[in-house]
């Protein structure tokens, strides 16, 4: 299909259907698509920045490396600029769009759940400062995550939770490799039922941010997250929900938890949100015996 058809079909698409629709059916396209090539790709189990970003961006996509300028790059990091012909950035000018808009609504998870078939601990970000027609190039970047190092964080809050005389619960709001905000549950001490950690670590993340959609953040809980937080994870748009101790292993300990778990949340969810359990979990669990 040439470019021409291809923006003319993004148009009708992003014309007559919901957002949240074409996100997931771009996501399961993804998806299939590694199924089938799982083999022929021949990656192993911890791929590196580099091996993600060929994988996704010239196998997949098809696009060339001279379109593709590299940054910079480590180990944990690779950073590039994206100047290719892009159907998404024509159609947003045809159709009166924001592109800032319209790849964070609808593009920018589905490219990440193509990253973490590949790893988990892959992170797609994009730069929404760099964003063409904005500037001259897209701006964007995978980096490796240290799951173990941000629940660490997330059990450093559990922790003061209890000295302080609440119920012993930590989360941590993250992009990329950098904490945006870390938080316990006050519940107990401020008389208020909603103060989880996690709407008090999403609560000081939107301020820091200074905005209310969180997509591409993570969050770390020492808990999986109850119905009322991971829902409002949902709301905050956050990409990834990271847990150590699940609903039912806490529940058995004694704790008084509502049996609806985070991947039932996500699965009845407008839009894309990732659910990976059991990072540092027997750590979590101590806290909880």
């Amino acid at each position: 299909m040439g470019i021409e058809a291809r923006v003319s079909r993004k148009v009708d698409r992003l014309r007559s259907r919901p957002w949240p629709a074409i996100e997931r059916e771009v996501a399961d396209k993804r998806v299939a698509w590694f199924r089938r090539e799982r083999g022929r790709l021949g990656l192993g189990p911890q791929p590196t920045p580099r091996q993600a970003f060929e994988t996704v961006f010239l196998d997949y996509m098809g696009l060339g490396r001279k379109d593709l300028e590299i940054v910079s790059e480590s180990d944990d990091e690779i950073v590039w600029l994206s100047r290719n012909p892009c159907p998404t950035l024509d159609a947003c000018a045809e159709g009166g769009w924001d592109t800032r808009h319209v790849c964070r609504a609808v593009y920018e998870k589905p490219t990440q759940t193509l990253v973490s078939c590949l790893d988990p601990r892959l992170r797609f970000l994009r730069d929404y400062g760099e964003v063409r027609p904005h500037a001259a190039g897209c701006r964007e970047r995978i980096v490796r995550v240290d799951f173990e190092r941000f629940m660490a964080v997330a059990l450093e809050e559990a922790e003061q939770s209890r000295r302080e005389g609440n119920k012993g619960y930590g989360a941590v709001v993250v992009l990329g490799r950098e904490v945006l905000s870390r938080a316990h549950d006050t519940a107990v001490v401020e008389r208020d039922p909603s103060r989880h950690a996690e709407v008090n670590a999403i609560r000081r993340a939107v301020r820091v941010a200074g905005d209310a959609n969180l997509c591409g953040t993570m969050m770390f809980s020492t808990c999986e997250p109850c119905p009322m937080c991971a829902s409002l994870a949902v709301w905050a748009n956050v990409t990834t929900l990271v847990f150590g101790a699940s609903i039912a292993e806490t529940a058995v300990l004694g704790r008084t938890r509502i049996g609806i778990g985070a991947r039932d949340v996500a699965d009845r969810a407008p839009g894309l949100i990732e659910v990976i359990g059991g990072v540092s979990a027997e750590a979590c669990l101590r806290l909880y015996r």
